[in-house]
């Protein structure tokens, strides 16, 4: 039975971009499968009651300056050399999701390579449709047909049914992985979690 690796995905998320390399060897080292699901970040917030660290910690000393350094720490140790912050982060990514819904299986995957170092490292406005529309057209996508798939009301609803069942999961931010190795799928949350998928999967 193949073994899978299913993530839990915004766009949005720098922990979305900063997990997604080291995965994305780790799946092929170990030759499970890997599945992306969109969902949309700020909903899950508003159904979990979550929000983003900075937000969330701001008033607890330290804590905000010690995930920056944890953050440091894991872009020098995976080489991330050309990592920006977004400048209009934290931006609003439904369009985006909505794109990764009109494709499916190794196309989606390829959507995601080709839009992360766009957004996390050339800092491309998510509110150029042109700037976005490039990118994509230079990376072999019909960037017109992808755009107006994001307002096809089934890909609509895909995105706000995928954004609870992960909640309904127990998902509550980004990244979430789901691994299963033929038998119930198991949750894992953070970017640090890697190396345990990885165990689970070669165990």
């Amino acid at each position: 039975m193949t073994k899978t690796v299913e993530f839990i995905f915004d766009f949005v998320s720098p922990n979305g971009y900063l997990a997604w390399y080291p995965l994305r060897d780790l799946v092929a080292r170990t030759g499970a499968e890997l599945v992306v699901t969109p969902v949309f970040l700020g909903g899950m917030h508003k159904l979990t009651g979550n929000a983003p660290p900075m937000i969330r910690d701001k008033d607890v000393k330290g804590k905000v300056e010690y995930s920056l350094l944890e953050m440091r720490r894991w872009i020098d140790r995976h080489g991330f050399d050309k990592y920006r912050l977004h400048p209009q982060f934290p931006f609003n990514s439904v369009t985006l999701q909505r794109m990764l819904l009109a494709v499916e299986g190794e196309e989606r995957v390829r959507l995601v390579e080709t839009l992360l170092p766009m957004l996390w490292e050339e800092g491309v406005p998510v509110d150029d449709p042109a700037a976005i529309g490039r990118g994509l057209s230079d990376a072999g996508f019909d960037a017109e047909e992808l755009l107006a798939k994001t307002q096809d009301p089934a890909i609509k609803q895909q995105l706000v049914d995928n954004t609870q069942s992960a909640v309904d999961r127990g998902a509550f931010g980004i990244p979430t992985f789901y691994v299963d190795t033929g038998g119930e799928d198991e949750m894992f949350f953070g970017k640090e979690r890697l190396v345990q998928i990885e165990e689970m999967l070669a165990g």
